[in-house]
């Protein structure tokens, strides 16, 4: 069965339940309230602070933007494209798609206008749905893209490149649709990348989709009573799986825009949140204002809060001893997972086994997991290798590119993730470093050859190296190995002045100025640089960890 089945069976039987909240504390971005009356918003009101709609609500406008598509011409197999902030119409919007049986394509939100091209380009996206944040970026894409696609704008004061998707679903039927959708029929594509930046399209089916969300009911056990806070964006798996629980459990949730630890403390409190989803910087800066007494705990209503859990970077495990300090009654989690097993989830500690704190824990609901050598033989337990993974939640493919999907996948469909890892003599799994060279910084990607590339065309730097060092509160942060040509000069002050072209958060935090070591083939020798500046570094994070 689709995923959709659930949303129309909380509508049929929850009607007036609350399904989502979005509250918006600190942003003032336009967003329209209604669908059914269409009115221009001026330009600079103010968002309301909390929206929220019920299950029916929610059915129906799903109802509508799926019953507009199939009129705009869109049918089973064609791709949708959505680059919109966390906000009430997400979710609607995309299980609008899936009930078309066309394809959702989730774009990042911190992609550039070139990325976004690219990427629409690589889905064969027939429609774009965007929003108010993103008219400058479409807009110098859009003679582009345009041709035969569908643009179409979420938001006040439609751009004249676009069409008005608000006005245009409101006068649509709220009925079902009613198109047939099987268990092995696409739904979604969403986007990785490796090394080199460049994105993967990573296809899914329904079946994918729906045991993503029966996984994630049976890890954490969601109620109809559970109230989910959803900080991180929507576009990305770990938010949206995450959810699913939720949605299988038609328990309410509440969409955040904001991460600052009194708006993240205050919204667990005012909704009565019981399982909150953090990465680690939030959680290291909740725990930061807790000991500087610029936070209160006693100032909230917390009781209610059962579950903390934790995705998408490495976790300290000192961080979540730390935590128990002041939530001793707090179950937690960890979640491993990639975009190709559809999220968090086919590794997961289990709430039973904190003891095991610094594991990402054992395979997931239905999930198997081996380690394995460079020859994809399975390694004696307690030895290093790379980590595999089988399971419903394995990708179709990459999408329109055999050749990277053979690269990470076998005829079998184990999924070969590129992480190294050991597996002790319980039988629990620990990540211990990355094939890939990919950088997790605060939950977000970093692609080290996207940085090199920009800082090779500073004319004073000889060579360059982008390696990932430990951090309390991101987890890693992108440091720079510069090496400065003969005859230059060159401060870190210079260095942080030009990186101000990049996207502050492809910023290098640290400048290093050393010589760049090379391999006789002239590779980069980033192992060697990890083990001599990443050991101190590791150890100055934990001893300020501890303190």
């Amino acid at each position: 069965m689709p995923i959709t089945e659930f949303l129309e069976r909380n509508a049929a039987q929850w009607p007036n339940d609350v399904a989502l909240v979005e509250l918006n504390p600190d942003i003032k971005v336009p967003r329209l309230t209604t669908w059914k009356e269409y009115e221009l918003i001026q330009p600079l009101h103010e968002v309301a602070s909390r929206q929220e709609i019920t299950w029916a609500v929610f059915n129906e406008k799903a109802n509508r933007v799926a019953n507009m598509l199939i009129a705009r011409g869109i049918v089973k197999g064609d791709k949708v494209a959505i680059l919109l902030m966390n906000c009430l119409d997400w979710l609607p919007i995309y299980f609008g798609i899936l009930k078309t049986g066309a394809i959702a394509v989730p774009l990042n939100f911190r992609y550039s206008a070139d990325e976004i091209e690219y990427c629409v380009k690589l889905a064969e996206a027939d429609v774009l749905i965007f929003g108010p944040e993103f008219i400058g970026r479409v807009e110098e894409i859009a003679e582009n893209i345009s041709r035969r696609r569908l643009l179409l704008y979420d938001g006040p004061g439609c751009p004249s490149f676009a069409e008005d998707f608000v006005a245009q679903t409101a006068n649509y039927s709220s009925a079902s649709p009613n198109v047939e959708i099987k268990d092995d029929d696409y739904g979604a594509i969403y986007f990785s990348s490796g090394t080199t930046g460049f994105p993967k399209a990573i296809l899914h089916t329904h079946a994918g989709l729906l045991h993503a969300a029966i996984m994630e009911q049976n890890h954490h056990g969601q109620q109809k009573d559970d109230t989910f806070l959803c900080i991180p964006p929507l576009y990305h798996t770990g938010a949206k799986m995450h959810w699913f629980g939720s949605l299988v459990s038609g328990g309410k949730a509440v969409l955040l825009r904001g991460t600052s630890p009194e708006t993240i403390l205050k919204a667990v409190s005012d909704e009565h949140c019981t399982v909150v989803w953090l990465l680690v910087p939030w959680a290291q800066d909740i725990l930061d204002a807790l000991d500087n007494g610029s936070v209160k705990k006693d100032d909230y209503k917390l009781d209610q809060w059962r579950l903390m859990h934790i995705g998408a970077q490495p976790v300290p495990p000192s961080m979540i001893k730390h935590w128990l300090d002041y939530f001793p009654d707090h179950k937690y989690d960890t979640n491993y997972g990639l975009s190709e097993s559809l999220g968090p989830g086919c590794v997961h500690l289990g709430v039973e086994n904190i003891h095991k704190v610094g594991a990402i824990g054992k395979p997931g609901y239905k999930w198997e997991c081996k380690i394995v050598d460079e020859k994809r033989q399975e390694v004696k337990r307690g030895e290093v290798g790379e980590l595999a993974v089988k399971g419903p939640g394995v990708m179709v493919c990459y999408y329109n590119n055999p050749e990277a999907t053979r690269e990470v996948m076998d005829d079998e469909r184990w999924l070969y993730t590129g992480d190294m890892a050991i597996q002790d003599e319980d039988g629990f799994y620990y990540l211990v470093d990355r094939k890939k060279d990919v950088i997790i910084s605060g939950g977000e990607n970093l692609y080290p050859v996207q940085i090199e590339d920009f800082l090779h065309t500073y004319e004073p730097i000889n060579d360059v190296a982008v390696i990932g060092l430990p951090d309390k509160r991101l987890g890693e942060i992108a440091t720079a190995i510069i090496q400065i040509k003969e005859g230059y000069t060159c401060t870190e002050e210079d260095i942080n002045d030009f990186c101000k072209k990049l996207p502050r958060y492809k910023r290098p935090r640290k400048i290093i100025f050393a010589e760049v070591p090379r391999n006789p083939t002239g590779k980069i020798e980033k192992p060697k640089l990890r083990e001599q500046y990443g050991a101190a570094f590791l150890v100055a994070s934990e001893n300020e960890m501890n303190h």
